[in-house]
């Protein structure tokens, strides 16, 4: 068996006395004062609805008449779009104000989509234009663009 060894001290080497040079110092640079953020807005969906519409049913009202087909029914659309989510609602204003900024109207969109795929004097490309959801028409403008532009 292994015999257990005594603990002994060994004599300890004396200490270094020299210290490293000090580090220097250097100023603090000031930091420019932060800027005051204007009021906080709304984040969520139904915030934000009343805070640029007042209500659900008035952004429902003003979305109806824009994103209506030529014969759809404005009072049936309204009623379906004030049963819609908040989020549906702020997107679809997105979109539109979108298209009234790019375009000015729907016929003027389509119009833009046929003549950006060589496709405006083909009646039943144009036809079945109308029948795509205001969304779709500007997916299909925007990709049109960037064939366009490639």
């Amino acid at each position: 068996m292994a015999s257990k060894s005594k603990n002994t001290k060994t004599a300890s080497k004396p200490k270094a006395t020299s210290k490293a040079p000090p580090k220097p110092v250097v100023a603090k640079v000031a930091k420019a004062p932060k800027v005051a953020a204007g009021p906080q807005k709304a984040r969520h969906p139904h915030k934000r609805v009343i805070e640029n519409h007042t209500s659900k049913e008035s952004l429902a009202k003003s979305l109806a008449s824009v994103i209506a087909r030529g014969d759809e029914d404005t009072d049936a659309l309204e009623g379906r779009l004030k049963r819609a989510s908040n989020q549906q609602l702020l997107r679809l204003s997105r979109v539109t104000a979108t298209v009234t900024k790019k375009y000015g109207s729907r016929d003027k969109m389509i119009a833009a989509i046929g003549t950006a795929q060589n496709k405006s004097k083909d009646k039943d490309f144009l036809t079945k234009l109308e029948s795509y959801s205001l969304p779709q028409l500007l997916d299909l403008a925007a990709a049109a663009e960037r064939a366009a532009r490639a």
